[in-house]
């Protein structure tokens, strides 16, 4: 996975620039496509360490907008879609079909179908630059990561303080005679633990990918699940389909409490969530979820709350560029892409306004404060995230070329 490298860079061609400092100290990297300029910026931190034009694609096979990495690398592939179409250096961005590779035809406007063409001497030296999982944002205006400073985002644990002997009580102790000396004891040498002698943990150093969103019919199905078999109905295994074993379940509980569902016809409602919690005892539902994937599997998932549900969050990208361990400080970098939701899609997900949450103010600020996350989730990402780990924040759940072999794919624009 990707990207801390140092590489000795040559000469390259007039279409890229390379900052000298970047051979030095290569850090956590991440690229940036804009369709508007037709050009490619590679960031280390908030850094431009290369840039080059490329090629989107044209009228009809548009290069779609949004959040992606890199997937799969080979040296030299051919298109099982455009008549073995060579791509060289290719480095695929979905399974579908789109990705970062060289071009004899690289005009500065769009002309592939749906991949992003750049010229071969800097599609091969951004090959040797990058590893699997690199985020790669493609938006059709210019972007760059900025400095994010929030409570929200996630830092890594402190390590325990040691005791300090200046913080221990001490009593004086009389002498034997007056000729010796006066001894100075502790009032109690059990008052200072020692702790055990342990090897010191290694901090973690393959980066996560997370996404935050709002809670899905397939999250919703999952805690029924989980919440069912607790209160001791056959709820089948928490997977989020409504297979016989899940349905049959639902109607059992709903059968031991005619009163709260009459009227509600809906297998699956808010009522029945609603009602699934305050039998378990878990309070309110929460609307939203947190996803941790590592080396492009589920690790896993768990509940958040979003405040201001009919407000629409925007869809923001985090990259986790440094840590420090001692200081339990992190730097996180963001960006925010616009993504304009059509009146069907805000409609089902219960959102009545999106304008300023994306528009106006600071947008990014704004949603992470709307975000709360339990303790004992935030702990535990606290004590897996590394650099290179990835925060997406979006309204439109984990979209439909995220799967398997993949980190979280949020399109903005198809």
């Amino acid at each position: 996975m990707f990207s801390r490298l140092a590489l000795g860079l040559g000469l390259l061609s007039a279409t890229a620039l390379v900052h000298p400092a970047f051979a030095a100290d290569a850090r956590t990297l991440q690229i940036f496509v804009s369709k508007s300029k037709q050009s490619l910026a590679v960031y280390d931190g908030t850094e431009v360490v290369a840039t080059s034009k490329v090629s989107t694609g044209k009228d009809g096979h548009t290069t779609p907008s949004g959040i992606f990495s890199v997937l799969e690398k080979q040296r030299y592939h051919e298109s099982n879609i455009y008549s073995n179409a060579p791509m060289p250096f290719m480095q695929r961005l979905t399974w579908s079909g789109i990705a970062l590779h060289e071009s004899n035809s690289v005009p500065r406007y769009p002309a592939s179908h749906g991949c992003v063409r750049m010229p071969g001497a800097f599609a091969k030296m951004l090959y040797g630059m990058t590893g699997t999982g690199i985020p790669v944002i493609i938006s059709d205006g210019e972007l760059a990561p900025q400095p994010i400073d929030h409570p929200t985002l996630f830092h890594p644990d402190m390590p325990a303080a040691m005791p300090l002997l200046s913080d221990v009580e001490l009593r004086p102790a009389m002498p034997v005679s007056p000729q010796m000396p006066v001894q100075v004891a502790m009032n109690d040498t059990a008052a200072i633990p020692m702790p055990a002698a342990s090897p010191k943990a290694e901090p973690p150093s393959e980066p996560i990918s997370m996404l935050i969103t709002r809670r899905t019919l397939r999250e919703t199905v999952i805690d029924i699940q989980t919440l069912l078999n607790q209160l001791g109905f056959s709820a089948g295994d928490p997977d989020g389909l409504l297979g016989p074993t899940t349905v049959q379940a639902i109607k059992a509980f709903k059968t031991l409490r005619p009163a709260e569902f009459a009227g509600d016809r809906n297998l699956i409602s808010d009522t029945l969530l609603t009602a699934v919690y305050a039998a378990a005892g878990k309070g309110a539902p929460p609307n939203g979820v947190i996803m941790v994937r590592r080396a492009f599997k589920p690790i896993f998932e768990a509940p958040v709350t979003i405040a201001d549900p009919g407000l629409a969050l925007g869809t923001h990208f985090f990259t986790l560029h440094a840590v420090d361990e001692t200081a339990g400080t992190a730097e996180w970098l963001g960006v925010t892409l616009t993504n304009n939701l059509s009146r069907e899609t805000m409609k089902r997900l219960g959102i009545t306004n999106q304008e300023s949450s994306i528009v106006t103010g600071r947008p990014i600020a704004r949603s992470l404060s709307r975000i709360e996350i339990p303790e004992e989730t935030r702990s535990k990402i606290d004590a897996l995230i590394a650099p290179g780990s990835t925060l997406t924040i979006s309204d439109t759940g984990r979209g439909t070329e995220t799967g398997e072999g993949t980190n979280f794919i949020t399109i903005t624009r198809g």
